[in-house]
């Protein structure tokens, strides 16, 4: 049925490809492409070996607009996914509108020089999207993107009004290492160092780094300490979601993973502007990234589980109702089935989903798009065929 170029050769990049290769009527024609070219023959060795099917690749530099242009014209896609950096969204965009394609990703762009993460940027695309009848499907991950949708679906079908989201992201598992980043080191870091953000009341309230937290019995996992910090889908969800009065984030973190950032902050290393060694500027982070586990390496071995959902209050038939809604996924499992640990898993899961809706025309709409804008039914009929069953909890 269709064609698929795929831009990034990390973790999820490997899981997007695995999956896509699952569905042979779906995704005739798979490409995987990477700045590094072996990372992407490694890939498409696992996937012959695994998954039994024959996948191309190609070496191409996401930040080169001409370059991008002239693989798509040689591959043909009917769809760009990108799983490269955040930093890269905006170029790929741009080389997707040239060619005349459609477009998807996981996360949204940041500019390098400043940790910051805001939807504007892309925002800016949608005259030019929709003057050219393409679609640009943004955050198709679990979080954001899964978790939209659970949000689309309870204003669908479980509430007449939702008044409160709070998205709930805990990673139960263990990979051995004394520090190490589930995906990005770099982008992980600016992440949660930032100032937490939560919108309330019609307004975005700040907080200070991890000042506010809770306990969560999270399903699959247990009782584990939330921290309130910001995350993207708040942006688009606290306009698309009527009638809601709060949404926040809350993601757990170990005390050792806190301690170690904590120093890493206190002596410098999580800097994102150039310092000078030796007459060279070097970025810290950037230094502190290569110190770091690849965390595609991180999968052998893992245990444990990721459990993640929304929970949800409002009004049903005059009266009140608190639901969450969540997977539970085992870094395990998904190691046996497509060489991944499980934040790798539930990214690449929903980026393959997002792309299938695109190709078989359940999702079609010219502009830049968000999951929560589309029908909730066919993509959650689609996470529980591919590896993410979805469970509703009466609270």
């Amino acid at each position: 049925m269709g064609r698929v170029l795929i831009i990034g050769a990390g973790g999820v990049g490997g899981v997007v490809a695995h999956k896509c290769a699952q569905n042979p009527e779906v995704f005739e024609h798979i490409t995987l492409a990477s700045r590094t070219l072996a990372r992407c023959d490694k890939i498409r060795d696992e996937i012959k070996a695994i998954q039994g099917r024959s996948i191309e690749t190609a070496q191409v530099d996401a930040d080169n607009v001409a370059e991008t242009v002239a693989l798509i014209h040689k591959v043909k896609p009917q769809v760009v996914i990108n799983v490269a950096l955040p930093y890269q969204d905006l170029p790929l965009m741009d080389a997707c509108l040239e060619a005349g394609v459609d477009y998807l990703d996981t996360a949204n762009y940041e500019p390098k020089d400043v940790a910051k993460f805001e939807y504007k940027w892309q925002w800016a695309y949608r005259s030019r999207y929709e003057n050219a009848g393409l679609m640009a499907l943004l955050g198709s991950g679990f979080d954001p993107g899964v978790t939209n949708v659970f949000c689309a679906y309870a204003q669908k079908h479980l509430f007449d009004s939702i008044e409160s989201v709070d998205i709930l992201d805990c990673n139960g598992g263990s990979h051995g290492k004394a520090f190490a980043t589930n995906f990005n080191p770099e982008i992980n870091i600016r992440e949660v160092t930032q100032r937490g953000k939560y919108w309330e009341n019609g307004q975005w309230i700040e907080t200070n780094p991890m000042e506010i937290s809770q306990m969560f019995d999270f399903p699959g996992v247990g009782e584990r300490k939330a921290y309130l910090i910001y995350h993207e889908e708040l942006e688009s969800l606290a306009i698309n979601i009527k009638g809601l009065k709060r949404i926040r984030f809350w993601m757990t973190f170990g005390d050792e993973y806190l301690t170690h950032l904590r120093v890493l902050q206190n002596v410098g290393m999580t800097r994102i502007d150039p310092v000078m060694y030796h007459g060279t500027p070097v970025i810290p982070m950037e230094f502190l990234k290569h110190l770091l586990p690849d965390p595609a390496s991180l999968a052998e071995g893992y245990t444990g589980k990721t459990s993640i959902g929304c929970l949800i209050e409002g009004m049903k038939d005059g009266k009140r109702r608190k639901v969450f809604i969540y997977n539970v996924c085992d870094h395990g499992e998904c190691y046996k089935e497509v060489r991944a640990q499980a934040v790798s898993y539930t990214t690449g899961v929903p980026a393959m989903i997002g792309a299938k809706m695109m190709l078989q025309g359940h999702w079609k709409k010219s502009g830049v798009v968000h999951m929560e804008e589309m029908n909730p039914d066919p993509f959650m009929e689609a996470l529980n065929l591919h590896g993410l069953p979805w469970h509703i909890k009466e609270l």
